[in-house]
């Protein structure tokens, strides 16, 4: 996978936004934020270690071999979960949040979000990882900020995305 993805160059102090096609699992404590429509947001937590990770993708899955990208939940998925391990985790010890997942008939004719929110709990399912809470479709954007020592999450609705909701990381 390309390591950009990855990358922690947008942190500020204690805080990270991520952006859609990417996954965090931080070293230290942080707070992680993200801004969703249709997409999909992932939270796991690792109780035992007390350590979380995010991911945000937009669209279900890449059937493609070869064009790996955490755009998909497929991928983006499987990754959070392979680098949460990478840091020392069990899957024991995970809990999961959703967040997103909304659709607006006004704005598209497919239900992308549906899709995002039944591959992201199909994929926790098989990797016997339980969902704790979900916040998930409905017509309102979120901004979603996670705590990753305590798993404490806020979640701010919105009827459109507004320049606001992306301060202070414009």
């Amino acid at each position: 996978m390309n390591k950009d993805y990855y990358s922690s160059e947008n942190s500020i102090s204690n805080n990270y936004f991520l952006q859609p096609g990417y996954i965090f699992v931080p070293d230290q404590s942080i707070s992680i934020s993200t801004v969703i429509g249709s997409g999909v947001s992932i939270c796991i937590y690792d109780k035992k270690n007390r350590i979380g990770g995010m991911n945000h993708f937009q669209l279900p899955y890449m059937a493609t071999k070869g064009k790996t990208t955490a755009l998909y939940g497929n991928i983006a998925t499987i990754a959070l979960i392979t680098m949460m391990l990478a840091h020392g985790s069990q899957r024991k010890n995970f809990e999961a949040q959703i967040f997103g997942g909304a659709y607006n008939p006004k704005k598209n004719d497919k239900d992308i979000g549906r899709e995002n929110i039944e591959i992201t709990r199909k994929i926790l399912l098989k990797n016997k990882i339980s969902i704790i809470s979900e916040d998930v479709g409905g017509e309102k954007g979120r901004k979603v900020v996670f705590n990753t020592s305590t798993n404490e999450i806020a979640v701010l609705k919105v009827d459109s995305l507004r320049n606001a909701d992306w301060y202070p990381y414009q």
